[in-house]
């Protein structure tokens, strides 16, 4: 099993709902074992800052899924709760990123493990410094 960080992130609709909606579609997924979450972190919007403002969490998970199958089960999360894609750094419903994946490194077409700018980014840091 694989100890992974989810970045979670939320700025349309009720926030707090959706979060915890896709929470919990998280924890009725086979293969995932959900260990900590942190708090809700209300954060002003990065990039496109003429939107609402977000919710952000993080979660520690543990997983026997593969990358590529845990990012598409986050993915089908997000579908199924109302995201669509819009422009990079848009308001979103849910937003669900593999932040850690283990002491993997990844880099493909649609995942690069850790996530290459969580580092710069205080509303992913602070969640995660909670659980860490």
């Amino acid at each position: 099993m694989a100890k992974v960080y989810i970045g979670v992130g939320s700025n349309l609709g009720d926030k707090r709902e959706n979060i915890f909606k896709a929470l919990e579609m998280l924890n009725q997924a086979s293969e995932i074992e959900i260990n900590k979450c942190s708090s809700i972190y209300k954060t002003k919007p990065f990039g496109h800052i003429r939107q609402p403002d977000f919710f952000n969490a993080a979660w520690e998970v543990e997983t026997a899924l593969q990358p590529e199958i845990l990012l598409a089960v986050l993915k089908n999360i997000e579908r199924k709760i109302g995201r669509k894609k819009t422009f990079r750094w848009g308001p979103r419903v849910i937003d669900l990123d593999i932040l850690t994946y283990g002491n993997k490194k990844i880099k493909t077409k649609n995942l690069t493990v850790p996530h290459p700018e969580m580092q710069h980014r205080d509303f992913v840091l602070q969640p995660l410094r909670e659980i860490k």
